[in-house]
């Protein structure tokens, strides 16, 4: 911290849902934040800010704020509330918990995910007071789950290529990542890369801004990447091109796997991927015959239901060539599993106890909150309380959610900055500090420092850090139950950021005096194998998955849901370059960017249609309808339309967003939602129909 005679900087972490996981420092004057800005002095960060985060001041202070409890008083989602003093919501709401924890706690469910990634805002007090109460477990898949778990099988964990590396290698392959607006600084390595004479491909169903600014792109079918890496597999037996060392010492299941990918010629990849085969043997010699060559992928392409496979089949691609020998060489996802997290010591899941409760899956929370008790469910969800997610708007199936969440017997809290489409169904909202406002340890799945946020500005209005209202709430829970006055219900929340990383890798007086820790790790982390899995090698073969009756080897699975006379047209839903899922939504710099809802459309699939530039569509489905504006701006490609998200159901013109259309049919592994996996058809809206119906134009 240094202050001089006008301002003070404050050293910070960004939180959002994002693998840059920037060093952020906040200038103050007064008591007032007027500035967020990159950490020059962290390296990944390196002075630059995106534009979401940039405009940070604006969302803390935002006139909406939510800055007091507010209790419903009209029917749920009418946003109807009064406000209501902290005790009396407290004590209201810990005697709602009591009285059905009373019946079986198991009917009470949290719900939360990345709205924060800190370890101490987002899975620390919260998860105390759960554990105690004997709450339903939240399984927490709705981003990542299908492609963690993959790599889990393969490498032995989350675990990659060093960020900072891309900008040595010779080839990047970006698949199923808009990188320009969602991993900023991985994209300045990338154009470092570039400028020595790098190649870089996209690989997107998308012409993303990212597709705009690579050599070349793969523009495939949603849910054909698995086909695409097993073709190229084939391209790389069939020339040659692999390291037989490097196969021979460090994995395992070769045989099999090459029997398999030999049943893919790139015609057949082809055929399945809606690209040309000339493409796939292109990209397969560039990527025999490069060194050092790298992977970036994302998240954006396990989110079908072969999601788990395609992320297996495309991680197995640097084992075959040894690209794994060179620092620059190897594939990213994500690089969680290095982290020295101590999440057992914050959420201390032993108190339990005996207990086992059931564990909800949050992909199919519509599902789950529509559902009666039955010997199979356990008791019908009673109370929910929400935190750092927004799942009116998020989760898959929305029609059904909407419905969960009106429910007049759900007892429902949210903790929120603002009144967002989940807020609107609540009996109580209650206002949570920002970023600027509490303590915080942050730890990156981009990148393997450790970051630590102070609290740049005292909490405006009444607002409370999450860890400070489950604190509370404790605290009103022990009237009723002595367990929760224990000591380890009073943690501070900075106490509790000294408990969240391992202190014999991540001193915490460096942390306070540079914001930041960097990690010593080798260079090339499977340089000479040592892969975390049972084997200790990059497990083509999982005995784990045959174990759970699961195809051990990578395969193509094609989609739940494929085109039909009815519902021709795929539809993916990725973020809006300005929004980051349904954060940012009511920033107006961001939102003024993104203008409105937009449907994406190839030129021939609008014509079909008689759509023009702008007109309101409606896209629908056997689940629902929305309707927003088509935007024939040359991204889509023909046969998928592109639904950017997240908008707020309430910014729809009909008062839905693309989730309407979406289901609930999970992943083949990692019990993840599949949000690209979605058939529509397309309609324009005549003019009598959209006054008729009183929407907007």
């Amino acid at each position: 911290m240094t202050t001089t005679a006008a301002a003070t900087t404050v050293l910070g972490a960004c939180p959002h849902d994002c693998p840059d996981t920037c060093s952020l420092v906040t200038t103050v004057v007064d008591g007032v934040a007027t500035k967020v800005s990159g950490n020059p002095l962290h390296a990944h960060t390196g002075g630059v800010l995106c534009a979401k985060v940039s405009k940070y001041t604006e969302r803390s202070y935002h006139e909406d704020r939510v800055l007091q409890p507010m209790k419903r008083v009209g029917p749920k989602g009418s946003g109807q509330f009064e406000p209501v003093s902290w005790d009396e919501a407290l004590a209201d709401i810990s005697a709602r918990l009591h009285g059905i924890a009373q019946a079986d706690p198991q009917a009470i469910l949290p719900y939360s995910y990345a709205g924060t990634m800190g370890l101490v805002q987002g899975e620390s007090m919260d998860r105390r007071f759960f554990h105690q109460l004997g709450a339903s477990l939240l399984d927490r898949t709705i981003c990542a789950s299908a492609g963690s778990e993959a790599l889990l099988h393969t490498y032995g964990g989350k675990l990659g290529m060093h960020v900072q590396f891309f900008a040595e290698s010779q080839l990047i392959l970006i698949w199923g990542s808009n990188s320009i607006g969602s991993n900023l600084h991985f994209w300045r390595y990338a154009m470092e890369a570039k400028r020595n004479g790098a190649k870089l491909v996209c690989i997107d169903p998308r012409k993303s801004e990212t597709a705009d600014k690579c050599h070349e792109h793969l523009q495939l079918l949603p849910g054909t990447d698995a086909a695409l890496a097993l073709a190229l597999m084939h391209e790389l037996i069939s020339n040659d091109w692999l390291d037989h060392d490097y196969i021979a010492q460090h994995t395992l299941g070769w045989d099999d796997l090459k029997a398999r990918a030999l049943q893919w010629p790139p015609e057949r990849a082809a055929q399945v991927c809606g690209i040309d085969a000339e493409q796939i043997r292109s990209l397969a010699r560039d990527y025999g015959t490069t060194t050092p060559a790298a992977i970036r992928l994302n998240y954006g392409m396990q989110r079908t239901r072969g999601g788990g496979n395609a992320v297996r089949a495309v991680a197995c691609l640097p084992a075959l060539t040894g690209a794994w020998r060179h620092r620059a060489g190897g594939l990213l996802l994500s690089s969680s599993s290095s982290a020295p997290a101590r999440r057992g010591a914050l959420q201390m899941p032993a108190l339990l106890g005996a207990r086992q409760p059931r564990t909800v899956n949050m992909s199919t929370i519509g599902d789950a909150l529509l559902k009666p008790a039955s010997a199979e469910f356990g008791p019908q969800i009673a109370a929910l309380i929400c935190y750092n997610s927004n799942p009116v708007a998020v989760a898959p199936d929305s029609a059904k959610v909407v419905k969960g969440f009106a429910r007049e017997d759900l007892f429902t809290v949210v903790l929120e900055h603002f009144m967002t489409d989940t807020a609107d169904y609540a009996d109580y909202v209650l206002p949570a500090t920002s970023q600027l406002e509490h303590w915080d340890i942050h730890t990156s799945y981009g990148h393997t420092d450790v970051l630590l946020n102070r609290p740049a500005i005292a909490p405006l209005g009444q607002a409370r850090s999450n860890a400070q209202i489950f604190r509370d709430l404790a605290a009103q829970m022990a009237r009723y139950d002595s367990a929760f006055a224990a000591p380890h219900f009073a943690d501070s929340d900075e106490a509790l950021c000294r408990q969240a990383v391992d202190p014999t890798r991540i001193p915490f007086e460096q942390l306070l005096d540079q914001g930041f820790v960097a990690q010593n790790l080798p260079e090339a982390p499977f340089a000479n194998g040592g892969f975390a899995t049972p084997s200790g090698k990059c497990e083509f073969h999982s005995a784990a998955l045959e174990a759970m009756g699961i195809n051990p080897l990578p395969d193509y699975l094609p989609n739940h849901e494929l085109p039909t006379a009815s519902h021709p047209l795929a539809m993916i839903s990725p973020p809006a370059r300005n929004f980051l899922n349904s954060t940012f939504v009511n920033v107006r710099k961001l939102r003024s960017a993104e203008e409105r809802p937009m449907l994406e459309m190839h030129p021939s699939d609008a014509q079909s249609r008689q759509v023009a530039d702008g007109d309101l569509v409606r896209v629908f489905n056997s689940r629902g309808e929305h309707v927003c504006h088509a935007s024939i701006n040359g991204r889509a490609r023909p046969g998928v339309v592109v639904g950017l998200g997240i908008w707020w159901r309430k910014d729809g013109p009909n008062g839905t967003n693309v989730n309407e259309l979406t289901h609930q049919q999970l992943t083949d592994i990692g019990r993840a939602p599949s949000f690209y996996d979605c058939a529509v058809q397309v309609e324009r809206m005549a003019p009598a129909e959209i006054a008729n119906e009183g929407i907007a134009a």
